[in-house]
């Protein structure tokens, strides 16, 4: 059985094998070099500084998957928007894991009280449009040629899911 859960600090080795495989042979990170644990630990460090969360799925005692979102852009205008990542491990794919991650990640940015959830997501990755699709993300635009990986030019599709928080808004 799947269970969704925070995820801990002792987690990070598998999320970094989870996230270093999709680096190393896929277009869902458009990075060419693995990253290093300490590299995955500073990563980790920061969204809990920022209070973002950051949710495994495990089976069976191992980490199989994970979620996370984090600011969209820098600004301070952008403090209602945020852009969300997941990431399944090579042999758990196509079993509803996804899904899964991406239930949370929702539930909490209206927690957080945002107002946006931005996915940036290889125009190739079908399984990913789909996924977003189904929770109600809308296709917002289409990049061109704006990544080069293994010998070929890619296109990055946005996806956006407009939320109902917060409910007062305020600047600064």
């Amino acid at each position: 059985m799947i269970q969704i859960r925070t995820a801990k600090e002792t987690d990070l080795e598998a999320i970094l094998e989870i996230y270093n495989d999709a680096v190393l042979n896929t277009t869902a990170v458009y990075d060419y070099e693995a990253h290093t644990l300490e590299m995955r630990r500073q990563w980790f460090r920061i969204k809990e500084a920022q209070g973002f969360p950051v949710f495994v799925a495990e089976e069976g005692g191992q980490v199989i998957g994970f979620s996370s979102i984090g600011p969209w852009r820098a600004w301070a205008a952008y403090k209602y928007s945020v852009e969300n990542s997941i990431y399944v491990a090579a042999d758990q794919r196509g079993k509803g894991i996804g899904k899964l991650l991406l239930e949370p990640l929702i539930k909490a940015a209206e927690e957080l009280e945002m107002h946006t959830i931005v996915a940036g997501i290889d125009s190739t990755n079908e399984v990913s449009i789909k996924l977003h699709e189904r929770f109600g993300f809308k296709e917002v635009g289409h990049f061109t040629q704006v990544g080069y990986k293994f010998g070929r030019w890619l296109d990055l599709t946005f996806m956006q899911l407009m939320l109902k928080t917060p409910a007062q808004p305020v600047e600064g």
